[in-house]
This record gives C-alpha cells, structure tokens and sequence, in this order.
C-alpha cells in the first residue's frame, strides 16, 4: 500500500507539469503506456453501455484511480471520465495504440514517410497530425483498429471483469448443419468502446470538415476491421470424425488490419472544403466519387517528404537505406527523390564452419562477409 501511495504522490507531482492536453494526442498512451500498472487498478468495473460507460459504484473511483486516469499523457477531459469508469481498460488502449503505431511503422517503413513517431505527446508524428492529408487519415483509422482490437482480444482472453466472449448465438444452429459455440471475439463491445473513447476527442471540436474527416477516418478504420472478421470451427465426434461442428466468430490478425488499410490508403479520396468529392482517376483506381464507410478521406495533398522540413515536422528521406535492385518504393531512385545514393561497403567478421573436438571444446573458422550498403544522398 505504500508503494501505491508513493505512486499517487509522484503522479499528483507531475500531473501539473504535462503540455497543454488540447494540442496533445492520446495515441501517445502508445509510447508511455508501459507506465500504467494494472495491478494497481481496481477489478470491479462497471459496464459499457449504448449511451457510453455505465456506473455501478456508487462510491467513486479510488484515489490511486483517479490520480492515474488525471495523468495520463494526453487524454482529454472526456477521456478521463471514461478512464474514471473503465480503468482497467486503460492498460489496453495503450496497447492497442502501441500496436497501432508499430503496424504503421511496418506498412511504410520502405516509404518516402515511413510513419517516424518522437517521445512527445504534442509532437508524436511530428506535424502530421496538423495536416489533413491521407497520412493523417491512415493514422487516426489504424488508431481506432488498433483499440477495437486490443480490447475486443482482451474480452476474449478473459483479462477484464467489463465483458468476456460473444455468446449472443451461443448453441444455436445454422442451416449448413453447425452450431455456434466456443469463445467468438466480442466486437460489439470492442467497437463500443473504442467509438466512445476515440471518437469523444473530436466530437468536442466545432463540427467543421477537419472533425468530419477525423471521425470518418476512425469509423472506416473499425469499419475494415469488422469486414475482416472470421469464423473458425472444430469438429467432434469419434476419432475425428464431423458428427458435429462448432463454431465461433474470430477478428484477422492486426497485421491483415493494416494491410487492408494500406490498400485504403493508397485509394484515398480527397474531398474539398465544400464536402464536394474529388478524385484523381487513375488506371487503377476505382472509377466511384461515392465515399463508402470504408474509405479513407483527406482534405489536403500530401507533402513533399523528399526534402527535410523542419517547420513542417518532415524529416526527408537523406540517409535512409534503399534497395539498389528493387523497383517498389524502397528502390533508391523512388525513395532517393532522383538525388542519388551513397554505397558503403560493410565488412561483417564472424565464426563459421564450427566443428566440435572430441574432448572436448568448439573449433571454429573465422568467415569475412562484405555487404553493399545503400544511403539516399
């Protein structure tokens, strides 16, 4: 209990001290995640309601609860009320917005932006956030995927007293013969709560085309997810055989999640201030002005990521590794920027061809690789 205390007092101390939450963003959880403590939290937690979180404690939040949910990097006002009733949620936002980053990172880490955070929670992709642009529309839908997921795993994986497993079809029969049963993932409740807790930040903003734009962006992200939803079945009967047949509904790995959206993203449209669509018509895109809840929308062009930027946040892609052979976007005359590259010749030294000598130690030959590396100047 001292150790709680002590925490509290630490959190009360710094508290004041973080940036204006207004500019900040609660993707940051993503980074400073790691400092949320759940066996810090209490266990009894009310549920998520249609209307948002429902309160069944009639005594509050602790002290230890509040003093974390008030500290957490930044969260909106909102955010912390929905933290005050949902605190061993928090834990999973975070992770879920640590594996949102990651899986942007692996989408266009060959890319000319390649999805670079820093350890600021106003500054976490740098300017991006600023933009409207289908950068931006990419991160705020992978960001919702990304809760969506990480807390409807978290039900399924019995980790939460808020909810457990689907068993809304639980044991009834289908006309192909099977039935439902197992543990199905509870998507209801995940996209319940990541549309309360990720969409509050913009539905406190005037209502201009930027907010639109953020919250289409996060429904089309929960939106991929959804569509990209399973069913796995096992068989029972004597020695293996199908007598009968249970199934249950299952999400797509984060990594399926992603690389629909890079598709999305590669896809955008662009739509003006007016909420007039406008696409360029490209050979292989579609030949459809009609936004769908799927699609990924921007209000501004992409800028230049060739050329270091520092008032925009753009760090250029100097230095960056390419691939002297490849023709995709990680080949050094795309990612370059037509400016040309620098070749290393790296020299890696190391043991081979070892062989054990009876009695008894390891002989080994020493093995000399030289590796071409590539830089954009």
């Amino acid at each position: 209990m001292a150790t709680v205390r002590l925490l509290v007092l630490v959190l009360g101390l710094l508290g004041p001290h973080w940036p204006n939450k207004v500019s900040a963003s609660w993707m940051y959880l993503g980074i400073s995640g790691a400092s949320i403590s759940p066996s810090l939290l209490p266990q009894n937690n009310p549920t998520m309601g249609p209307r948002g979180p429902e309160p069944e404690d009639l005594t509050g939040p602790t002290v230890e609860v509040r003093a974390l949910c008030s500290s957490l990097p930044g969260v909106t006002q909102q955010q912390i009320e929905i933290c005050l009733q949902h605190p061993n949620l928090m834990p999973v936002v975070a992770a879920g917005a640590a594996k949102s980053i990651a899986e942007c990172k692996h989408q266009f880490k060959h890319e000319r932006w390649n999805c670079s955070t820093q350890d600021d929670q106003n500054n976490l992709f740098g300017t991006t956030l600023e933009r409207g642009s289908k950068e931006t529309a990419f991160i705020y839908a992978i960001s919702s995927a990304g809760v969506v997921h990480s807390v409807t795993q978290a039900c399924s994986s019995g980790n939460l007293t808020d909810c457990n497993c689907d068993t809304t079809n639980q044991g009834q029969s289908t006309k192909e013969g099977w039935k439902w049963g197992g543990c199905s993932d509870n998507l209801k409740y995940g996209m319940t709560f990541a549309r309360n807790f990720v969409d509050v930040v913009e539905k406190r903003k005037k209502h201009g085309i930027r907010t639109k734009m953020n919250l289409h962006n996060n429904a089309a992200g929960r939106k991929v997810l959804s569509t990209l939803m399973g069913t796995k079945c096992r068989c029972h009967g004597v020695s293996g055989s199908c007598e009968v047949k249970t199934c249950w509904n299952h999400m797509p790995s984060f990594t399926e999640v992603g690389d629909a959206l890079k598709k999305k993203y590669g896809m955008a449209v662009q739509i003006s201030s007016k909420n007039r669509l406008r696409r360029k018509i490209k050979a292989n895109k579609r030949r459809d002005d009609n936004v769908k809840k799927g699609d990924l929308i921007h209000i501004h062009k992409s800028p230049n990521y060739c050329v270091e930027d520092v008032d925009k946040g753009i760090p250029g892609t100097a230095g960056r590794v390419c691939n002297k052979t490849s023709t995709g976007p990680d080949s050094c005359g795309l990612l370059c920027c037509g400016r040309g590259y620098n070749t290393q010749v790296l020299t890696h030294i190391e043991r081979c061809h070892c062989k054990f000598v009876w009695c008894c130690y390891v002989k080994c030959k020493t093995c000399e690789t030289k590796v071409d590396l590539h830089t954009c100047k």
